[in-house]
């Protein structure tokens, strides 16, 4: 049996600061689908509890939503070398690492830019597996795949992120979860969801771990 401690992390928004760049890259490429652009005003719509509600508002269809999320991603990955990772997060991580946990990714993002983001930054050593989860509002089905195939028993999980879904989904999958408010969502968004805990710098991180893992 697995008796080892993970923590999972988010992506965008959580260990890199991609946020910005994700959205001006959609609405450069917006009118190309018949989409509307997204003001920074509606940005956190972007991590509501049902964003697929908003989509009619701006002409996202199911089907352009597939094609936009591969365009970004695309572009992303051209401007890995531009991202720079949240402040403090790589002591946090190795923190972390000293303190005994294995450390992996979940993202919407593709496991290529990921990748390479952590060869950029000197950090892939640091890390155990990284997932790309294609469907963007399933990761409490991921999360549960992610499990099966490491053998990691839910009691021994915490999952670290900075949207509305990400604790929605860890909440459905019963996996601990610690919100982060550097991401896309306002504290106060993420507060009124009752994570396990939250994080206001990555320093948290490895205290609030031990406390939820002990």
């Amino acid at each position: 049996m697995n008796n080892k401690k993970y923590i999972i992390f988010d992506f965008d928004g959580t260990l890199v600061n991609s946020i910005e760049l994700a959205l001006s890259i959609y609405n450069r490429i917006a009118p190309q689908y018949k989409c509307k652009p997204i003001q920074s005003e509606a940005r956190e719509l972007l991590s509501s509890k049902n964003p697929r509600k908003y989509f009619k508002e701006y002409g996202i269809t199911s089907f352009k939503l597939l094609l936009l999320v591969f365009h970004i991603r695309k572009e992303l990955g051209l401007h890995i070398a531009d991202l720079k990772p949240v402040k403090d997060i790589d002591k946090a991580l190795q923190e972390l690492k000293n303190n005994g946990f294995s450390l992996g990714i979940l993202t919407s993002n593709s496991k290529k830019n990921v990748e390479k983001f952590m060869a950029n930054h000197n950090l892939s050593h640091l890390f155990d597996f990284v997932y790309s989860g294609r469907h963007l509002l399933g990761k409490d089905k991921v999360i549960g795949q992610i499990l099966k195939r490491e053998q990691i028993p839910s009691k021994n999980v915490v999952y670290v992120g900075d949207e509305t879904r990400d604790v929605l989904a860890m909440k459905k999958a019963g996996i601990p979860v610690i919100a982060v408010s550097w991401g896309l969502t306002k504290k106060s968004t993420l507060l009124n969801l009752k994570p396990n805990d939250l994080a206001d710098n990555p320093l948290d991180i490895p205290i609030l771990s031990l406390n939820i893992l002990k």
